[in-house]
């Protein structure tokens, strides 16, 4: 594999300045290192609206430190991008702080107008999730940003010093006076709201903590935010216990960090008055922020920069970085593709088009594993599906992705862990997903892609009989399928035959 190319963002945002790296090569792109440190630059800004000096301080020893990370892991400085958002922006200091910034560091510091921060925003949701029609919102510390879309495209920007440590410091545990003034300010500049679509998608670190916090009040398993909805009531269940607590009390709260303690009431409380204005049943995360969106517009083509098909994407990304054998599990995804097709033709089930797209997703998966060690590779890919995350997936999809490649080979599959994500016939289209791409693997278990094709049969609603169709013998391939006779049956309530 070739050296990627190495991206360092720099988010000096009001609450946290972050330094994230981006490895790209081709066809893939990850994030390969983070540093941060929560410096509160907003904090306490005074009535002639400064930047406090031990604010500033602690903001030019962090920036300081970013420089000399990226000298040290030799990140070239064009490929460096700093910017600044809502308490740096505001700042009646801000050009004198900005100077001794660069003049410190060395580096080069855009300040964000408050079109490119949505902007930003903007890109990194709609680069990781499905999101259509509907609304963009980012929660920072200084600022909250809203985006209207309409075709993934941002159709109206707008932006209020709406964050989580403003509100913190100026209405405390006022709750009701902070509610009513987030309303009034969405009333007048973002009327738009309650038309806006049913679906609201939130970036920002109070945004994933308040999910993951979610997720533990709920008990479900830890997997990541990405794609996990909160819906309006959990939020509202979260804000009340919240306030019960002392600020100290929160950050014991599982999926609640310390450093976000004391001001995630005030962010939890502005998320939840736009849900409510903009009458939204749930909060849809991602765990993309605004160092994404920064990357995505100099990553990506286009205008806007945006993927084709964010879930096609996610998935071709994952496989590439562990350089899977792509005409195997190309064919793997051809045969049992095949195969579902044909037995959704044929009437035995009713061939759902996104159970369609998970089957695809973890045949293109399921050998990732592989990178690690051929033992139990199975479920090493199980790991890097679950772990790596699947942007455009919704958990429970990732999860029946990653169990069907962890039965990939053998064993009766089931949810398990994720039993409490599913909904019903979840456990019955794990099974169809597993055997299917446990069928396409058996007929390409030689690796040569010499069976090229598998045809369907079914006679007066009985017995399923597979003809393979090769140009040598099939003598492997149909040992290993007539070992999937147990969960297919489990699966489809049918017999299966395999034939030459």
């Amino acid at each position: 594999m070739a050296d990627p190319q190495r991206t360092a963002v720099i988010d000096l945002g009001s609450n946290t300045f972050r330094l994230v790296v981006f490895s790209a090569g081709k066809g893939w792109w990850r994030r390969s290192d983070e540093i941060y440190e929560p410096v509160r630059i907003g904090e306490h800004i005074g009535e002639d609206g400064k930047l406090g000096r031990p604010q500033m301080e602690r903001a030019l020893n962090t920036i300081d430190v970013f420089a000399h990370f990226c000298r040290a892991t030799k990140i070239p400085p064009d490929r460096v991008r700093a910017v600044a958002t809502s308490a740096i922006r505001d700042a009646t200091n801000r050009e004198k702080f900005v100077a001794a910034a660069q003049k410190r560091s060395g580096l080069e510091i855009d300040v964000l107008s408050r079109e490119d921060e949505a902007r930003f925003g903007y890109l990194a949701a709609v680069n990781s999730t499905t999101l259509r029609d509907g609304a963009v919102l980012d929660l920072g510390g200084g600022s909250m940003q809203l985006v209207r879309t309409r075709e993934r495209r941002a159709d109206k920007l707008a932006s209020w010093p709406l964050g989580a440590v403003r509100m913190t410091e100026r209405f405390g545990d006022d709750l009701d006076a902070l509610r009513d003034h987030v309303a009034a300010e969405l009333a007048d500049g973002a009327g738009w709201l309650p038309k806006a679509g049913r679906r609201l998608v939130g970036i920002g670190g109070t945004v994933r903590n308040l999910a993951a916090a979610t997720q533990g009040a709920a008990g479900l398993p830890s997997m990541g935010v990405q794609g996990f909805p909160i819906p309006a009531a959990a939020l509202d269940e979260l804000v009340e216990r919240l306030a019960a607590l002392s600020p100290a009390e929160r950050g014991k709260v599982r999926g609640i960090k310390p450093g976000r303690a004391d001001v995630i009431l005030a962010g939890a409380v502005v998320i939840q008055t736009v849900l409510r204005e903009g009458g939204f049943d749930a909060l849809e995360v991602t765990e993309a922020g605004l160092r994404e969106g920064v990357f995505f517009a100099e990553h990506l083509d286009g205008d806007p920069p945006l993927f084709d098909d964010v879930r096609r994407e996610s998935v071709l990304n994952l496989a590439a970085q562990y350089q899977v054998d792509p005409a195997h599990t190309a064919h793997v995804a051809a045969l049992a593709l095949g195969i579902f097709d044909s037995l959704a033709a044929d009437g035995v089930f009713t061939g759902d088009p996104i159970e369609r797209q998970l089957l695809w997703a973890a045949c293109m998966l399921h050998d990732i594993g592989m990178r690690v060690d051929y033992d139990d590779h199975h479920k090493h890919s199980r790991y890097l599906i679950l772990n790596a995350g699947l942007p455009g997936y919704s958990p429970i999809e990732v999860a029946l992705i990653a169990q069907a490649a962890r039965y990939h080979r053998k064993g009766m599959s089931e949810l398990g862990a994720f039993a409490k994500l599913a909904g019903p016939g979840d456990d019955r289209r794990l099974d169809r997903l597993a055997v299917l791409l446990r069928l396409g693997e058996d007929l390409e278990r030689s690796r040569d892609q010499s069976v090229t094709a598998a045809r369907v049969a079914t006679r007066n609603g009985g017995a399923v009989h597979l003809t393979l169709e090769a140009d040598e013998g099939i003598e492997v391939a149909r040992w290993a399928a007539e070992r999937e006779t147990e969960l297919f049956e489990r699966a489809f309530g049918r017999t299966l035959r395999i034939e030459a």
